[in-house]
């Protein structure tokens, strides 16, 4: 049961930072070609990604 919801809430805080991700990609852009400051949203998508898998298995 408790699986279950750990599953769910790992697959909807991956989820949302997908989404963070994709609203925040203009910004990352930005960042990394007028201040040289990158963003690291895409190693924060693939941490959350690689802990839902391991839940999974």
């Amino acid at each position: 049961m408790f699986d279950r919801i750990r599953s769910a809430a790992l697959f909807g805080l991956h989820q949302a930072t997908v989404a963070v991700g994709i609203s925040l990609f203009p910004v990352a852009v930005f960042a990394r070609n007028r201040l040289g400051i990158n963003v690291p949203i895409g190693r924060l998508v693939e941490t959350t990604g690689q802990v839902y898998e391991k839940t999974e298995k």
